[in-house]
C-alpha cells in the first residue's frame, strides 16, 4: 500500500474527530449544564474532559503532523494562499479550545466541591460556562473553513 493515500486517511479521520466529536462532547457538555441535576452535569463535565484529552488532543496532534507530510508530498506550496489561511484558522480554534479545556476542568472541580457540600459561586459557574460556550462558536466555525479549504483547495 502506498503511504501518502494512508497518511491522506489518516488526516481525513483525524479531521472527522476534531470536528465530529468536538461536536458531540460541546452536545453532552451543554445538555449536562441545563439538566439541573448537578450529578448529571458533574457526569458529563467528566467525560467531557476526559474524551477532550483522549479523541479531540490526539486529533488536535495528528492534524498538522498528517498535512505537513501531505503537503510535503504532494508537491503543494506550502505558502499558498489557501493553506497559509488554513493554518491561521487552525491557530484561531487552538487559541479557543485551550482555555475551553481549562474551563471545562474548572466547572468539573466546582460540580465536585458543590456535591460535596463546599463553596460554590453560582455566577463564578455560569459565568464559566458563557465562556465556555462563547470560545465555541469561532472554534467550530473556524474548522468548517478549513475543511472547505482542505476540499476545495482554492488558488
Amino acid at each position: 500500500m502506498e503511504l501518502y493515500p494512508l497518511v491522506k486517511t489518516l488526516h481525513i479521520l483525524s479531521a472527522m474527530v476534531l470536528f465530529g466529536t468536538g461536536l458531540g462532547i460541546a452536545f453532552f457538555f451543554w445538555m449536562g449544564g441545563r439538566s439541573g441535576d448537578d450529578r448529571a452535569a458533574l457526569f458529563a463535565a467528566r467525560a467531557t474532559v476526559t474524551a477532550d484529552l483522549l479523541f479531540t488532543l490526539t486529533a488536535v496532534i495528528a492534524q498538522p503532523l498528517t498535512g505537513a507530510w501531505l503537503i510535503l508530498e504532494g508537491g503543494f506550496n506550502p505558502y499558498d494562499r489557501w493553506l497559509v489561511l488554513t493554518y491561521a484558522l487552525y491557530l484561531i480554534a487552538g487559541t479557543c479550545w485551550v482555555p475551553v479545556v481549562f474551563i471545562q476542568l474548572r466547572i468539573r472541580e466546582m460540580l465536585k466541591a458543590k456535591l460535596a457540600g463546599d463553596a460554590f459561586d453560582p455566577e463564578a459557574y455560569h459565568r464559566l460556562r458563557s465562556w465556555w460556550f462563547v470560545l465555541g462558536w469561532p472554534a467550530f466555525l473556524a474548522l468548517i473553513v478549513v475543511v472547505h479549504l482542505m476540499v476545495t483547495k482554492p488558488s
